[in-house]
């Protein structure tokens, strides 16, 4: 990768520091990362958010490369999505619930591993609480949850029915991204 110039990434791990188990410290995760030639590495919070510059073009081989590094590094293989900056932006401008923003903790974006192939669409509507609302793009499915996710049916079956690997984050979480990606030159 010498000689291609860095472009700005956005990685969110799937599935660690839940319940005690699949530890990844934010410590060495960015050592991981800086094992890769990332430079100006940054996390957010203990749920595996990343934004850094990342050597030359991100591709599905930077998500293997990635996802060892972290194996190596922390004796975890977690899923991993990976992100331009513009990416993220569009996905996060593409809210269709901009009126939650107001409540972050109650809008949820679904980052998708990939665009669904025949998402179940009716059995998601049947699982949504008359309060829930929902949206279904090629990257993202977006949850308005006002009652709170934990008790949402809809919540805990969205990667069965989309048949894809998702991994979620609240609106705050969302924009602390935007933010942190926002920042770096």
């Amino acid at each position: 990768m010498p000689g291609q110039k860095p472009e700005l990434a956005i990685a969110l791990l799937r599935g660690i520091n839940v319940g005690g188990r699949s530890i990844v410290p934010m410590r060495e995760l960015v050592a991981a990362l800086e094992s890769l030639g990332c430079e100006r590495v940054r996390t957010y919070i203990q749920s595996g958010n990343a934004v850094f510059q990342f050597p030359g073009s991100l591709t599905s081989r930077s998500v293997a490369a990635i996802a060892k590094a972290i194996s190596r590094t922390c004796g975890v293989e977690p899923g991993v999505q990976l992100f331009k900056r513009s990416e993220f932006r569009s996905i996060v401008e593409a809210n269709p619930f901009p009126e939650a923003e107001d409540d972050p903790s109650r809008l949820h974006v679904f980052f998708l591993a990939a665009k669904p192939t025949a998402p179940k669409l009716d059995a998601l509507e049947k699982l949504k609480a008359s309060s829930e609302r929902f949206q279904l793009t090629s990257r993202a499915f977006y949850l308005h949850a006002p009652d709170g996710i934990g008790r949402s049916k809809l919540a805990a079956a969205v990667e069965r029915l989309l048949g894809v690997a998702v991994t979620a984050r609240n609106w705050r979480t969302v924009q602390q991204l935007c933010r942190m990606a926002d920042e770096s030159p």
